[in-house]
Order: C-alpha cells, then sequence, then structure tokens
C-alpha cells in the first residue's frame, strides 16, 4: 500500500490482535487498562485499552491489498497482493508448527503483470484464495489460487527473486491458478457467498457478476456502477452492499436485477463499507476525508406470506476521533466495537452504542432494549404510585363496567370504587336529572325536561322576581326567621340537590334519616339546623355519639347547641363566633355560623368550601332572595368550572358551561373515561356535537382498544348509540354478489313481502333455516364453501354432514341474534373462505388455505389474529 493511506485489520480468531497495513505490516496486541497503568511503548486507544506493537513485515513492498487466513492455525498468515499482480503469502512472527513453514514465502504469479486490486479467503474451504485484478486484453481478471495445490503444472520449481532488501531467496512460484474467470474485464472488489462453497460475487468493470465455479462458462451479471466494495451481510447471506462514489447500494441476490435499496448519496467519495459481525443489519460507511463513520441500522418488518418489504432504514453518525480517519475496522466478537486508523497512524478503540428503545405499554409496564439486553422497570414495594394514576384507574372501573348503569345511574360512583366524592357527587346529580327529566316528561310531555339537565344555574333565571320571603318559627326554639316561599323552581332545585323526594312535599325527613344511617351525622345535623329544627339536629348529634363509631365530642357539640340564645350580645354568642373555626368537621363550623350570623347574612355558610356544593345550594335557596340567589350561583359556577369541580355539574349542568367545567376537570386529572359517560348521560344534541366531546369519546374509544378491551369498547359504542342515536355507524362492509355486484343485505331489505333478510344469508338477523343460495339481484348462485362445498346462504346445521360438534363453534354458549356460524367469512389475500363455522373448525388446526390449490397463509395475515382480549385474562 505504498503510497497510500493505511488500512487496518482485525484477526479473525485472535480477539485482542490487529494488523495495520501501509508500505509494512504491524501486528499490535490490545490489553485493557482499566485496573493497571499504561506500560512503556504501548500506545493509548482509549480509556480502558492499549496496544503494543508486537512485530513488524516489511518483507513486500508495493502492497494494494491485504487478506488475513481465516482457519485458526496458521494463525498469523497473511496474503498480500501486490502492485504487479502478484500474491505472496506471509507471516507475523514466528510460528513452530513445520506444517506450514512452506506456506510462508509462497508467491502466486498471474500470466500478465498488472495490479492486484482484492483478495478473498473461501469462508469454507480455508485453502482457496481468490484475487481480482486489473483488466489485460489476453488475461483474466479474476483468479482463484489453491495455496496447498500439489499438482506439478503448477509450480515452477526453485527459481531465484530478487526481494526488496537485495538479498536472495529460494521460494516455489505457483503460476497456474486453479480457476481464471472474467477474461477481459477488471475485477475491482471480490467476496465468496457463504451460502455455497463455489459461488463468488465480484464487482467488475461494468457489472456486478456471480460466478457459480461449477460452471465457469456462465455467469449471472447486472449492470451497474457500484461495483465497489461488495460485501455480503453475515446475519442475512441474500443480502449484498457495494458502493460507487457516493453512493452506496444494497442488493438482494434473489431479486438481482436492481437494488433494494440505494442509500442517501453523500457528497464525499465512499473509502470504505463494512457490515457489523455482531450485529444484525448494521452497515457502517466511510467518506473521504472525513472524521465521521455513517451507520446505516437496516430493520426488515417480516410478511407471514414471504413478500419482502423495503427495510427501514435509521441513520446514525458517530465520530471516534477529532483527525480525519483513513480506514476502519469491525471487531469479529465484541458487539459494537471497532478501530480506527488516521492516515498519520493514530488509532483509536471505539464502541458504537446501541439506540435505546423505548417501550411503554398501555398498562404502564416500562421496558427498554439497549444491544442484546432488554430491561425492565420495576417499581419498590411500598410504591403505590401506579394506583393512583389515572390510567390504572379508568382501567379497572372499565373492568368493573363503570358508566353503564343507566337505571340506578348513582350506582356508577360505586363502581368507580365509592372513593372519590367529586364523583359521588357527579353520579348522584345525573340520577336526580334522570329521574326528574322522566317525572316532567310524564306530567307534562315538553320542554321543561330538558331544563332539568340545563342545571340549577338555569333553573334559578327562569323564576327571577316571583319569590318572596316569609317568617318561619323554629322547631324546639321560640324564634322566627325569614325563609323564601318555596316556588316550582325551587323546589326542583331542592330536589336536584337530593334534600327532598318527588312531589311537592318540602319535608327533609326521609334525607335526614338516609344520612344518619350512612353515618354522616354532622351533615345530617346541619341540614335539620338549616330547616330550623334545632332540637331535631341535636338528637342526631346525641345519636352519632353514643353510636359505636361516632364521635365523643359530638354530645359536648349538643350541649353548646341546646344553649343557644338569640341575644346578639350574650356570652354565648361570643364565644361560638370565636371558636367555631376551631372544629374540625366544616359541617360543625357552619351549623355555629348559622346560628350566629345576621339575617340575610349567610357568608360562613355559602362560601365554606369543604361543604358540599349541593347543601350550600339548597341552603341558598332557602334563605336567599332571587338577586342574591342568582349572583350566589353565577359566581359559585365560575369558581367551580375554573376548578374543575365535578359537584359543579349540579350548577351548570350538560350545557356548554357544563363541556367548560369538565374540560378543566379532565385537564386537571386526564379522566376522559367520566367525561365521556357524564356528556352522554343527557347532553343535548348540540353539546354531544362539540368538538372536545368528541374528542373526549373518541380518546376514550382509543384506550380501550388500546388496552384490548374490545368487548369493553364494543359495549360503550352500543350505550352510545342508545343514548345519542346520531353516533350510530353507517354500514361500512357488507356481502356484494361476485356478478351483479349488488349488496345482498340490501336487495333483500327491498323485499319485505317475501319476508327476507339480511340473516338469511348467514349474515344478520333471527337464526331461520330458510335456504337462500342465490343473489337476490341476478339471481346467480352464491359462493361456495371452500370446506362443506354447500353454496353459502345455507346454514350450517342444514348443510350434509353437519353435526351437532359444528354448532359448538358458536362463540358464546347464549343464544344470539344472529348464527356465527352462518356467517360470510373469507381472506382478503386470497378470496377464499365459507361459513364462518367452518372456518373457525379448519383453522383450529391449520394454518393454510383450505383450498387445495391455494398456498396462502390465511391464518396468519391477521397480525392481531393470535391476541386474547385483555378482559379474558384477568384474575
Amino acid at each position: 500500500m505504498s503510497g497510500t493511506k493505511p488500512d487496518i485489520l482485525w484477526a479473525p480468531h485472535q480477539v485482542d490482535r490487529f494488523v495495520v497495513c501501509d508500505s509494512e505490516l504491524s501486528l499490535y496486541h490490545v490489553e485493557s487498562t482499566v485496573n493497571s497503568e499504561l506500560k512503556a511503548g504501548s500506545l493509548r486507544l482509549s480509556e480502558d485499552s492499549a496496544a503494543t506493537l508486537l512485530s513488524i513485515n516489511s518483507d513486500t513492498p508495493y502492497m494494494k491489498c491485504v487478506a488475513w487466513y481465516l482457519n485458526y492455525d496458521p494463525e498469523c498468515l497473511l496474503a498480500v497482493g501486490q502492485a504487479n499482480g502478484r500474491v505472496v503469502l506471509t507471516s507475523l512472527g514466528q510460528d513452530h508448527n513445520s506444517k506450514f513453514k512452506d506456506l510462508i514465502g509462497k508467491e502466486f504469479v498471474p500470466k500478465h503483470a498488472r495490479q492486484c486490486n482484492t483478495l478473498a479467503w473461501n469462508p469454507l474451504d480455508s485453502n482457496w484464495l481468490a484475487a481480482g485484478l486489473d483488466k489485460h486484453r489476453a488475461d483474466f481478471s479474476v483468479l482463484i489460487w489453491d495455496i496447498c495445490s500439489k499438482y506439478t503444472p503448477d509450480i515452477v520449481p526453485m527459481e531465484k527473486v530478487k526481494l526488496s532488501a537485495g538479498e536472495t531467496e529460494t521460494t516455489l512460484l505457483v503460476t497456474k491458478p486453479l480457476y481464471e474467470l472474467g477474461q477481459n474485464d477488471a475485477c475491482l472488489s471480490l467476496c465468496w457467498l457463504p451460502r455455497d462453497q463455489k459461488l463468488l460475487l465480484a464487482g467488475m468493470h461494468r457489472n456486478l457478476a456471480i460466478f457459480d465455479l461449477r460452471n465457469t462458462s456462465q455467469k449471472m451479471f447486472v449492470n451497474t456502477k457500484a461495483v465497489q466494495g461488495v460485501t455480503v451481510d453475515p446475519y442475512f447471506h441474500d443480502r449484498v452492499a457495494s458502493f460507487y462514489e457516493g453512493q452506496v447500494a444494497i442488493w438482494d441476490l434473489r431479486k438481482f436485477e436492481k437494488p433494494v435499496l440505494t442509500l442517501t448519496e453523500q457528497p464525499k467519495p465512499l473509502t470504505k463499507v463494512a457490515w457489523c459481525p455482531t450485529r444484525t443489519g448494521l452497515l457502517a460507511t466511510l467518506t473521504r476525508d472525513s472524521n465521521i463513520i455513517r451507520l446505516y441500522d437496516m430493520q426488515h418488518t417480516p410478511t407471514p406470506i414471504g413478500d419482502e418489504t423495503e427495510p427501514t432504514i435509521i441513520e446514525r453518525s458517530v465520530q471516534p476521533c477529532d483527525n480525519y480517519i483513513a480506514s476502519f475496522a469491525w471487531h469479529p466478537t465484541s458487539q459494537n466495537r471497532m478501530i480506527v486508523v488516521t492516515p498519520n497512524r493514530t488509532m483509536s478503540d471505539f464502541t458504537v452504542f446501541e439506540r435505546i428503545s423505548l417501550a411503554w405499554s398501555p398498562i404502564t409496564s416500562l421496558m427498554w432494549a439497549c444491544g442484546r439486553h432488554l430491561y425492565e422497570c420495576t417499581e419498590e414495594e411500598n410504591d403505590n404510585s401506579l394506583e393512583k394514576d389515572i390510567a390504572t384507574k379508568m382501567r379497572l372501573r372499565a373492568l368493573s363496567r363503570y358508566g353503564l348503569d343507566t337505571e340506578q345511574v348513582w350506582r356508577n360512583h360505586i363502581l368507580a370504587g365509592n372513593e372519590d366524592p367529586q364523583l359521588k357527587s357527579l353520579w348522584y346529580t345525573l340520577h336526580f336529572m334522570k329521574q326528574y327529566t322522566e317525572d316532567m316528561d310524564q306530567k307534562s310531555p315538553g320542554n321543561k325536561g330538558s331544563l332539568v339537565y340545563a342545571g340549577i344555574k338555569s333553573i334559578v333565571k327562569s323564576s327571577l322576581g316571583m319569590v318572596e320571603s316569609s317568617r318561619h318559627n323554629w322547631s324546639g326554639l321560640d324564634k322566627q326567621s325569614d325563609i323564601q316561599n318555596l316556588n316550582e323552581e325551587r323546589i326542583l332545585a331542592l330536589q336536584l340537590c337530593g334534600w327532598i323526594k318527588k312531589g311537592m312535599d318540602v319535608d327533609v325527613g326521609p334525607f335526614l334519616n338516609s344520612l344518619v344511617q350512612e353515618g354522616e351525622w354532622e351533615r345530617a345535623a346541619a341540614v335539620a339546623l338549616f330547616n330550623l329544627d334545632i332540637r331535631r339536629a341535636i338528637q342526631i348529634l346525641n345519636e352519632g355519639a353514643s353510636s359505636e363509631k361516632g364521635d365523643l365530642n359530638l354530645n359536648v357539640v349538643a350541649m353548646a347547641l341546646s344553649g343557644y340564645t338569640d341575644e346578639k350580645n350574650s356570652l354565648w354568642r361570643e364565644m361560638c363566633s370565636t371558636l367555631r373555626l376551631q372544629l374540625n368537621n366544616p359541617y360543625l363550623c357552619v351549623m355555629f355560623a348559622f346560628l350566629t350570623s345576621e339575617t340575610g347574612s349567610y357568608d360562613g355558610v355559602l362560601y365554606e368550601n369543604k361543604v358540599a356544593v349541593r347543601d350550600r345550594v339548597a341552603f341558598a335557596c332557602k334563605f336567599l332572595s332571587d338577586t342574591q340567589l342568582n349572583r350566589y350561583i353565577e359566581k359559585l359556577t365560575n369558581e367551580m368550572k375554573e376548578a374543575g369541580n365535578l359537584e359543579g355539574i349540579l350548577l351548570t349542568g350538560l350545557t356548554k358551561d357544563g363541556v367548560d367545567l369538565m374540560e378543566s376537570y379532565v385537564d386537571r386529572t386526564g379522566d376522559v373515561q367520566t367525561a365521556s359517560y357524564c356528556m352522554l348521560q343527557g347532553s343535548p344534541l348540540d353539546v354531544l356535537k362539540d368538538e372536545r366531546v368528541q374528542y373526549w369519546i373518541e380518546n376514550y374509544r382509543n384506550l380501550l382498544d388500546a388496552w384490548r378491551f374490545w368487548h369493553k369498547r364494543a359495549e360503550f359504542d352500543i350505550h352510545r348509540s342508545k343514548l345519542d342515536p346520531s353516533s350510530k355507524p353507517l354500514a361500512q362492509v357488507f356481502v356484494s354478489c361476485n356478478f351483479c355486484g349488488k349488496s345482498i343485505s340490501y336487495s333483500c331489505s327491498t323485499v319485505p313481502h317475501q319476508g327476507r333478510g339480511f340473516s338469511q344469508y348467514g349474515v344478520s338477523g333471527s337464526p331461520t333455516k330458510s335456504k337462500v343460495t342465490s343473489c337476490p339481484g341476478c339471481r346467480k348462485p352464491l359462493p361456495r364453501c371452500a370446506l362443506c362445498l354447500i353454496n353459502m346462504g345455507t346454514p350450517v346445521s342444514s348443510c350434509p354432514g353437519g353435526t351437532k360438534s359444528d354448532e359448538k363453534v358458536d362463540l358464546s354458549k347464549d343464544k344470539k341474534l344472529a348464527q356465527f356460524n352462518n356467517w360470510f367469512t373469507w381472506c382478503h389475500n386470497c378470496r377464499h373462505g365459507g361459513h364462518a363455522g367452518h372456518m373457525l373448525s379448519w383453522f383450529r388446526d391449520h394454518a393454510e388455505c383450505p383450498v387445495s390449490a391455494c398456498t396462502c397463509k390465511c391464518m396468519q395475515l391477521d397480525t392481531t389474529g393470535n391476541l386474547v382480549p385483555a378482559e379474558a385474562v384477568q384474575p
């Protein structure tokens, strides 16, 4: 390699040795320096490795190419191609095996002298060496030598040969090659094909040629300029790379007409391409005067029917050193390791770090791949952050059929785990709205039902200026207080708050009893007090104190209530005003705030944020005038919308304001599940068409699909179509006739007097046994089932030979509207098919199409064919 840039080669079987080739051959030994200091005379390759020079061979002048012998023995045998076309076998270091001593110094001489461009050892027969030479009109350019040849005509005995040092030595000259190929052409690059000992790929002057040594008179070739640096992928023997100027071509030897892929052209000419021997599909390229090596990661998507798709290429660039790189070599065994050499023989040991492929499953499992290792992220035992994640909550709620109870709507909060007070308030609100809407529609059909779903804000606005206050006596006290007279709208608001039941009866007794049963003593006492029944409030507190889980401090609160006096300057009022804020329970606080407040000024009750919204709104409906009530509801609504508090749905209803509130809630929590079910419950059409609502619904559907909850998603779609008929999708797939192209189902529906339905053709409807085996449009016969050979449309149970075992193929034990066994089923690739029941039975034991002349792997075409719905594998 006189006058050229140095090249570098790793030893094939000695993983700690490499050779640098330029005007001489230099053998280096690589050793780790992690726990030791750098030895004298060693060259630093990287932070943890150094190289020591072992030997130098300068006996082979005018080197143009070098190839390391692939066999284990002898270890350091190299073939050197020279400028005059000769190939010399030489060695680095002494070999004590006399068996191979005769090989050292052997020369292989062509008939006509010209430059040797490339050398390649046969990987299957290690004694065969291929040499590629420049063009000569009377000679061959590809010569294959057998280095251990014993044939007499091949050897010219004992000639004197002058060496570069001026010495003389007796040697053997081999002049007759084993094979001669490529007459009147030039060979620029060579490589043996690993799949066969006698297949050789050569980059000739104008084409790539595959030579078969069993028949040297014929060759397979393709015209191309990309004939330099041919190299075979060690993991995919039909894939070959070559280059020309700045462009790399990737070839598939099974389709040798043209490159399967051409990589992005580089601005400068390429000098070397090499496949990584330890990594599948990784190709490294080097351009002239560059310190960057470009890597191309080729990833194939396998197809079950054998069709090759174009590989996906991921391109990367690595910079092993700061100086220009003359050459590089992959390490034969260390993963992604290479060594590079610069024009001034500076070397660097470099490892290409793998891309980290991160995979986060929909069920929050986190894994990543790096090289040959696969890592999984596991949580600590005491870490319960996963349980708090909204995705985990939504997944568990979906399994419990959360949101699908349309009869007892309030039960949905129990299906959600009965842990979130906001969800409890939301579903009770929706339950009351549904209940009173149905009640109103029965009494007076009209638009009053829609007012309920519009929320208390709209209900209160509809009654402005119609209510007056009046004096009411306390129960248990000699006192009167001003309470607003309850009109129909305020009664409806109290009903939505849950304080009173249906009808015009305003008794809160049933509501108090339900609170007592649930153990909400403080809240029950507060509601009783707000209804001017202090005696009942004291009684409830005493019951709470004496209960098993009650608080004994409630007796003290009851005692304090019993000492209530109406005098403004009394010590009781002064102490309660001061000490009430120290009470932990918000309902106890508002009880004393109510008793110590001035008439018409109830801010201590109305703005206690820890008290449920429905209780504050109900209190406001009883004690505030129309103007005050409207102002308070407006202010509270805005607070709820900004905070995304689901209790505010009581105020906004399922209106545009409700969508704004729900948007804040979704932004805060990510709970598209609740948002979807809530908006579907009773929203008017214009609200359902809101882009935000549609976005939540579609995202929730996609989420169910990602979790493989396909049955749950189907249930959700059915639930959605019941509540929103406009969302019912049109038929997207139908069975059509092969001859006239008309839909069989459409044709059936046009003949109602004959009683035909879609089910008669085996696709849906009632499980009728009628046999309709021809198209109702053109009367041509329907296709035959590939297994029973009976025309489609004939029910499975009516087919000759049909047994009870055929019926067991049905997907469900329950009787369905359509017998799935009779459905039309066909493969989208080969178009063969038949009765669904028969196809399911066949593909339980077979992967190939049942039609005898068809080789389609029907069952393997669908990548999700073997997936099981996640609901089916839940513990």
